[in-house]
């Protein structure tokens, strides 16, 4: 990806409290080198009940997707990412984060990754279930504007889920979590 002149995209500070793990950069994302600059990006944004100037903030939110760089288009969208990357790189970057409180895992290959044993069989049982998952991680679907049928066949998503994701969201930043918040924080 260096030979096309590409800068990996990702954020870490070692006082971040939320990881964001998605699949990879998109086209966009790849060339202003702005994680989540694009329509998704504005979606999660609003999903997570936060100022885009929050999630911006290193120092909040760490993005780390699945691979640093857009991988490319394939024949029904973009191509996944590439296979070793996350295992190489996310253990060191994480292991100097050691404020994460949550990791929103965002997307099958997310999922698949961090929750190999423990996930359901589908992204939306995965989802539905991220009780099971809380309060370190929160599996979601993609933000992307183009989940709109995933959206319609889902209306606990919206109703059910994101309240629960704001919660932690916020805890998260506070200082604590949703289920063991820091007292006086808030």
């Amino acid at each position: 990806m260096r030979q096309r002149g590409w800068q990996p995209v990702y954020v870490a500070s070692a006082r971040a409290r939320i990881a964001v793990i998605g699949q990879a950069p998109g086209r966009k994302a790849q060339t202003s080198g702005v994680p989540w600059d694009d329509a998704s990006g504005k979606n999660l944004i609003d999903w997570l009940g936060v100022t885009e100037e929050q999630f911006r903030n290193p120092d909040l939110f760490a993005v780390l997707p699945m691979d640093f760089y857009y991988p490319g288009t394939g024949t029904s969208g973009d191509l996944p990412p590439r296979k070793g990357f996350a295992d190489r790189w996310h253990p060191r970057l994480l292991a100097l984060m050691p404020d994460i409180r949550l990791t929103l895992l965002i997307g099958r290959y997310a999922q698949i990754h961090y929750l190999p044993s423990a996930r359901h069989d589908t992204l939306t049982a995965t989802v539905r279930n991220h009780r099971r998952f809380v309060p370190e991680q929160f599996p979601l679907v993609h933000p992307s504007p183009l989940n709109f049928r995933w959206h319609a066949q889902n209306p606990w998503f919206i109703a059910d889920v994101l309240p629960e994701l704001r919660t932690h969201v916020h805890a998260a930043l506070d200082g604590g979590t949703a289920d063991r918040p820091v007292p006086g924080a808030g």
